[in-house]
């Protein structure tokens, strides 16, 4: 079949709830993706933030086939090996302490609105305790994840959420306090915000935020689906800062590619919440999905994966903000590490489908913002190559 053929077939058979490019990916190769004609991408999407290490990594492909080849499922009646492994391994990354894996950052988000209302429950016995998270944030599709994301349009069509949902602004502290009652059990937040602008919250709000919920015994969840996995120079977002979450969790990059997330707790929170039964996943932390898991930390560390983050970062941050410079229809670079954005004046669709004809993949943040998430294994030469392909797209539509 043809490239334009599989698409008319997609199209009569898949549900349509993308708007998606018309090409069909094949193979990729490095930093780099194929279509089914052979045309060339550099990839500065990394499938929304997952393909950390690249494609066709020999190391991490390797250890897939060799898993598939010994035992693929099990279910969690039992222990299997590269679970306890991958579990040794995240906890060590990110200074947590008890680990339940998932299918998908939007299961972890479901985790951990469910460990937050158990350990608040155990408490005083009451089931009307409500969490606090954040306008423009984005935490899944799925009822709970979807109540706790800050923006009306996406839960509009969905109503009635989870409920006692309460919404601040990030980086705004008066309004996060102005929304704490007695009820009050957790407060949700990303360290920065991708699908709401690529925002970074800034060191003072997450201190504020943390003291505020040691003075109250409100829990402090961190999602760091898209931002951690050291996507911002460290494994974790927070740790930037040194402001340690209470509940944490993750997902795209976690896997690079096989679908896994994770939500995580101190000895403190789960000890005083989940417990056999409250919660459960069939395919969740399986040998094939946590070998994978388990091997991404290994060449994290081997490949120095995050040493190359905080090399080329400023690199890619200097071409932005150049490109802002140069073009009046760019009103802002905003970011952290390998998770930027550039605001436009104007809808970025055109230019990303240009930049998609001149061999270029990128991917917005809303209207307005193009979205910078690459492989976190790009060198400054693919950043130079990304700003030539996006100036011309940009001087083609604008």
């Amino acid at each position: 079949m043809l490239m334009k053929e599989y698409i008319d077939q997609a199209e009569r058979d898949l549900l349509h709830t993308y708007n998606r490019f018309q090409i069909v990916l094949d193979k990729g190769e490095g930093v780099y993706l194929y279509d089914m004609d052979g045309k060339k991408y550099l990839d500065f999407c990394a499938g929304i933030a997952v393909f950390a290490l690249g494609y066709s990594n020999k190391a991490y492909n390797d250890a897939l086939k060799g898993q598939i080849d010994k035992l693929i499922h099990t279910s969690n009646y039992y222990y299997n090996v590269p679970a306890v492994e991958a579990a040794r391994k995240i906890k060590k990354a990110s200074g947590m302490d008890r680990v339940f894996f998932t299918n998908s950052g939007a299961e972890a988000n479901e985790g951990a609105i469910k460990a937050a209302r158990k350990y608040a429950y155990l408490k005083d016995g009451c089931t009307d305790h409500e969490i606090i998270a954040m306008n423009h944030s984005f935490h899944g599709r799925t009822y709970g994840a979807l109540s706790v994301t800050g923006n009306p349009h996406y839960r509009e069509a969905f109503e009635p959420m989870i409920g006692h949902i309460r919404f601040a602004d990030l980086n705004d502290f008066e309004s996060v306090a102005s929304q704490v009652t007695d009820k009050t059990c957790a407060i949700m937040l990303e360290p920065v915000q991708g699908e709401g602008g690529l925002i970074p919250a800034t060191e003072e709000f997450l201190k504020q935020v943390r003291a505020l919920c040691d003075e109250k015994g409100i829990l402090l969840i961190f999602d760091e689906v898209q931002c951690g996995m050291g996507r911002t120079g460290t494994m974790y977002a927070w740790q930037r800062y040194g402001v340690k979450p209470d509940i944490m969790t993750t997902a795209k990059a976690l896997g690079c590619g096989v679908p896994i997330g994770a939500f995580l707790m101190t000895e403190e929170v789960a000890a005083s919440s989940l417990v056999a039964g409250d919660h459960g996943t069939t395919y969740g932390g399986n040998p094939l999905a946590t070998a994978a898991v388990s091997k991404v930390f290994d060449l994290f560390e081997e490949q120095g994966v995050l040493e190359n983050v905080r090399e080329v970062a400023p690199y890619l941050e200097e071409k932005l903000e150049a490109l802002a410079a140069k073009y009046g229809c760019i009103q802002s670079r905003r970011g952290v590490g390998l998770m930027q954005g550039l605001v436009f004046d104007c809808p970025v669709g055109p230019v990303i489908n240009k930049a998609l004809e001149k061999g270029l993949i990128l991917i917005n943040a809303g209207a307005n913002i193009i979205r910078f998430v690459p492989p976190l294994v790009i060198s400054k030469q693919n950043v130079d190559e990304m700003v030539e392909i996006l100036t011309s797209a940009i001087d083609e539509v604008i």
